[in-house]
């Protein structure tokens, strides 16, 4: 029998500047692509507010055979997405993220349909939360006295995060742990390396949580010839403007590009060049740019808060505490490798990608989930 799944996001192909969550839908629903209809509820624009480029808004367009979109623009957004599931009469609403107000709070509140789901998406926790914390916490207060937390059913994407849902919400809440679908890029010829000298990436949203700033201190203390290549929007313009002057500080052997964000298709070309991907977040629900830097061959420096662990023992990466001190350690590190030594490196990230992903098992449990119920 075919589920329909009324998803609702804030920003969806061909937005692309808030990275992860958009990749994650793309691919659920390229994967998922028998027994399921799928209708994606979004903006209109991305992340920094500009619109985006699509042939039709507030009304369906196909995304692929069994998926539509409807591009929202700010007018009667949230009566406009009642009104959808009205029509639609979804088995699921599927809402990605927990604080927006039109894309979370209304579906939650005023849309209705047999069950509900939402993605915590990471925004649990506690690094999270420490972000804007009376006003999330104020949040979360709301949906427990209201009830919500009692009639849906929140997804995890993995057990850590399930802890993390639990204490923000409390042991009552009911948790499905279900990961991310990935996209596992082809593995490229490794880079030419001669020690003493590194090529290193990033991709990501430029915001504390994903501590640039603490790999641009790192660079300080770094003795190897470094190019460091920043992707990703500002998010925070004054911390950027703080990594702008810890830039200036640097010395004359590490050079830093900063490049803004990129659309998903060109990240593998990006990469192509790179020995190392470093990105030490705070927090990462999933890390698609991680998961997608590994399987394209190149190893990766990041913290233990994210689901690829066990980087070292694999030879695939480093995880650490970030601090300054780890972090230029680990780049020196690198930075010291013959080629030999990293193409062995390589390898292992190549490989560590692919036996840490099983997507068949990734469909058999999303089947499972949504043929779940929420409680009445």
């Amino acid at each position: 029998m075919t589920k329909s799944i009324f998803i609702t996001i804030p920003w969806f192909s061909p937005a692309f500047k808030a990275g992860g969550p958009i990749q994650s839908i793309i691919n659920m629903v390229n994967e998922l692509n028998s027994g399921y209809r799928f209708y994606i509820y979004t903006s209109n624009s991305d992340l920094n507010g500009e619109p985006i480029a699509v042939a039709q808004v507030n009304e369906w367009l196909p995304f692929n055979e069994h998926t539509k979109v409807w591009y929202a623009t700010n007018k009667n957004r949230s009566e406009n997405l009642i009104n959808q599931v009205a029509a639609i009469r979804p088995d699921w609403i599927y809402m990605i993220g927990m604080f927006s107000w039109h894309y979370t709070l209304v579906p939650l509140l005023f849309a209705k349909a047999p069950h509900k789901l939402v993605s915590a998406r990471g925004m649990l926790h506690p690094g999270a939360l420490e972000q804007k914390p009376f006003k999330k916490k104020s949040y979360l207060l709301l949906l427990k006295a209201l009830g919500v937390t009692r009639r849906t059913l929140f997804q995890a994407t993995d057990a850590a995060e399930e802890g993390h849902i639990k204490t923000a919400l409390g042991p009552g809440a009911e948790i499905r742990v279900a990961a991310n679908f990935p996209r596992l890029l082809v593995p490229h010829i490794p880079a030419e390396k001669r020690p003493g000298m590194l090529r290193m990436v990033s991709v990501g949203i430029v915001s504390p949580m994903k501590n640039y700033l603490l790999v641009l201190q790192a660079l300080e203390q770094v003795q190897a010839q470094v190019e460091y290549h920043i992707y990703g929007p500002v998010k925070d313009a004054a911390y950027w403007e703080t990594c702008l002057e810890q830039i200036k500080k640097l010395p004359d052997h590490i050079t830093v590009f900063f490049h803004r964000e990129i659309p998903a298709h060109k990240i593998p070309g990006k990469l192509q060049d790179q020995h190392l991907f470093i990105l030490p977040s705070v927090s990462e629900n999933y890390g698609h740019a991680i998961i997608e830097a590994l399987s394209a061959g190149v190893p990766v420096v990041t913290s233990y808060n994210l689901p690829w662990l066990h980087l070292e023992e694999t030879g695939a990466g480093i995880n650490l505490q970030p601090s300054a001190e780890t972090l230029a350690a680990a780049i020196e590190k690198f930075a010291a490798m013959d080629h030999d030594m990293y193409f062995s490196c390589s390898l292992a990230a190549a490989r560590y990608a692919r036996e840490h992903t099983n997507l068949e098992a990734l469909k058999k449990n999303y089947d499972e989930l949504f043929n779940t119920g929420t409680r009445p």
